[in-house]
């Protein structure tokens, strides 16, 4: 990744890099939601009441979505890891 972000996983917000800081929240948000739905979907899936088309059509939203994520995460030049932030006691994000 070539910004001013550190590598250690926290954002470091400036004036030079504000915007990617705030891109990095942005997406860490967006794929810890997507990350929760999927989760969500496998087991609406699992429970075994869900329709054939219910479950293709889960597949095929969670596709776009994984998707899209990847070409944000190419707009802004950002990898798995990068989004993964360290919440410092926490642990990270992802």
């Amino acid at each position: 990744m070539e910004n001013n972000l550190k590598r250690n996983g926290r954002i470091e917000l400036s004036a030079e890099n504000a915007e990617q800081g705030l891109a990095q929240l942005v997406l860490t948000v967006i794929e810890l939601l997507r990350q929760l739905i999927e989760k969500h979907a496998i087991r609406r899936v699992d429970s075994g009441n869900l329709t054939d088309a219910q479950i293709e059509d889960l597949g095929v939203a969670l596709m776009k979505l994984e998707n899209k994520m990847e070409e944000l995460k190419s707009v802004f030049n950002f990898t798995n890891e990068d989004l993964n932030i360290d919440l410092g006691p926490l642990g990270k994000v992802l």
